[in-house]
Order: C-alpha cells, then sequence, then structure tokens
C-alpha cells in the first residue's frame, strides 16, 4: 500500500525527498524499518526514532497516524456485487414464500357465483392454513376451503396452466389453477342435525336460521326440502351464500358421506378478500351461529345417567335421617 509520508525529524534533505512527493512501500515481510534514498532510517516502520509503534512517526513523540485499513496493512474487504447477491435475495425470498404458503396462508381465487355476494367471482382470498396445525378444527358459519370430496367437481372444467402459472402456485405467489378445491360455508358440524323444508329457513338443532346478513339478495336458504340430516363427527355440512347457484352438500348426499365432507379435506379458513383492492373485506362468523340453543344439548340418556346418582345419594342420606329419629 502506498503512503506518503514526512517525519517530523527529518533534515533538510529528507524534507526535499517529501517536497518531492516520494512515497515508501510498507514492507510487511522484513519488519525492519524502511530507509530513505540517503541510506539514513526515516522513522518509519515496525519502530520509529522515538519509540513509537505502529504507523509512521509524526512527530517528536513517536504516535502513529492510523491508516485506513486500522494499521494491520491489510487490504480493505472489497465489497460484493450487487448482481451478485441477486440470486441469493431471491433464492431466499422464493424459500420464504413457499414456507408461507405451506404453514400459514395461501391465496386463492374464486372461480364461480356461488358465494355471493360475499364473494364474487374473480376475488381473491387469502386462507388460514396455520391454526389447524394447533388443532383448531372448523366452525359453524366460516366460510372455508376444502379438496373436492370426490364427484363434486367432476363437470368442472380447468384451463390449463403453463409452467410459469404452476411455478408460482407451486411458490404460493398464484392461486392454483390445477387443484380442485372448493369454497362454501359451514352450517353444521359433527353432531348436529341440519334440515329445511321447501321456501322456508334452514333449521339446526331445532333452530331456525336467520341468514339474510349473508345471503345473496333474493335468494332463499333452500328451494328443495331436505333432512333433517345428522351429520356424522368429524364431518361438515356446507352450504352457498348464492343458494339457486350453488352445487353444496344438498345435492350430493347421494355419495359416500351423504353430502358431508371430512374435515381432513379442509385446508383452511378463508379469512380476508385482498383482491381487488375495492373489495377489500375480512370474513367473520355471522352473529346467528352464536344465538344461544345452537349447542346439542345431552341426549336423555346420558342426563338420566348423570341425574341417577344424586338421586339416590338423596335418598339415602333421607333415610338416615328417619332412622337418627
Amino acid at each position: 500500500m502506498a503512503v506518503g509520508a514526512r517525519s517530523g525529524q527529518d533534515g533538510p534533505e529528507d524534507r526535499a525527498d517529501g517536497a518531492r512527493g516520494e512515497s515508501v512501500t510498507e514492507d510487511n515481510t522484513s519488519g525492519g524499518g524502511t530507509s530513505s534514498p540517503g541510506g539514513e532510517p526515516d522513522g518509519t516502520g515496525g519502530t520509529g526514532r522515538s519509540g513509537g509503534t505502529g504507523g509512521f512517526g509524526d512527530g517528536a513523540d513517536g504516535t502513529g497516524a492510523a491508516d485506513e485499513t486500522g494499521g494491520s496493512g491489510a487490504h480493505p474487504r472489497k465489497q460484493r456485487s450487487f448482481w451478485k447477491e441477486l440470486p441469493l435475495l431471491i433464492g431466499i425470498a422464493l424459500i420464504l414464500a413457499l414456507l408461507i404458503k405451506t404453514f400459514l396462508v395461501q391465496a386463492f381465487s374464486i372461480p364461480s357465483e356461488s358465494m355471493m355476494n360475499t364473494l364474487k367471482k374473480g376475488d381473491r382470498v387469502l386462507v388460514d392454513k396455520l391454526t389447524p396445525w394447533f388443532g383448531s378444527e372448523p366452525e359453524r358459519g366460516e366460510v372455508v376451503v376444502f379438496h373436492d370430496p370426490g364427484g363434486w367437481l367432476e363437470t368442472a372444467q380447468t384451463p390449463a396452466p403453463n409452467a410459469i402459472q404452476k411455478f408460482l402456485s407451486f411458490i404460493g405467489l398464484m392461486p392454483s389453477a390445477e387443484e380442485k378445491d372448493l369454497i362454501k360455508r359451514v352450517i353444521a358440524v359433527g353432531g348436529d342435525t341440519v334440515s329445511c323444508k321447501a321456501g322456508g329457513k334452514v333449521v339446526l338443532n331445532g333452530k331456525e336460521l336467520d341468514e339474510t346478513a349473508y345471503l345473496f339478495p333474493g335468494s332463499v336458504p333452500c328451494q328443495d326440502s331436505f333432512g333433517p340430516i345428522k351429520v356424522p363427527q368429524d364431518r361438515i355440512w356446507v352450504m352457498g351464500d348464492n343458494r339457486q347457484n350453488s352445487l353444496d352438500s344438498r345435492f350430493h348426499q347421494e355419495l359416500p358421506g351423504g353430502g358431508t365432507v371430512a374435515e381432513d379435506q379442509v385446508v383452511g379458513r378463508a379469512v380476508l378478500v385482498v383482491w381487488p383492492v375495492t373489495r377489500w373485506a375480512t370474513l367473520p362468523v355471522p352473529d346467528v351461529f352464536d344465538q344461544p340453543g345452537l349447542d346439542q344439548a345431552l341426549p336423555a340418556a346420558a342426563g338420566f345417567a348423570g341425574a341417577l346418582p344424586l338421586v339416590l345419594w338423596r335418598r339415602k342420606k333421607r333415610a338416615a335421617r328417619h332412622t337418627a329419629e
């Protein structure tokens, strides 16, 4: 490393040399001080004449002026080019996107009008995939995405995606175009009893549901009667909000499961509409599903079994009291 230097103790000849701009090069192999052209030590190098160490002597006190590399003689580290780092940054971003899609949230595109006006064709929604990992199960009133249980989308035509669309779908930056998924609202869960009379309201566990908050305007809860249907455990009964344009559980009762969907087929709950921006909205559970009485009461046999020990205990206590008297 070439460094210009001038000693504060040099004679006139040394100062003249410095004025001509001569420089000395630090020698990392000899360990000794460098010599001036005249053969006299000039005070630079490992040990200055005045006892200062490290750097070039700059005065009588022998203190050295630190160079740009901290006096170690090492060259400064060359900064890596942005273009060399770009592939690494892209790789990290893709890995993060894949992890987010697999464990956190995934984007889905709405392919039909079965959920209008809650969801319109072409909307993009984010589906929560995190909470199911912690044992969360579908609940009444939630809008969920689920895989085709088998036979629901046999006649549906899906456009063949190109290679770029497949890759973006794989890492979660684009809704999947190949997977046959559906999106509906959960009406009943395992253990519930659901039914409906033509033109009437859906009845859930003996309670009528007022669905005006989310049904498509002008849509009736059901045109054809169904039920009562007892939903098996670990399965759900789903219906679209646009009842007259939704092929949901009502129309697949002849299939295995009787129109219900296994909970392990559920991808996750749709929580947010993110596209288009003018349609941005959350997807909460309607208040009608929080009304008291929807949870099934204990069966009569279970209630009797629970009450029997109490009755026997009271009879025994009363008999003991009479005996004491």
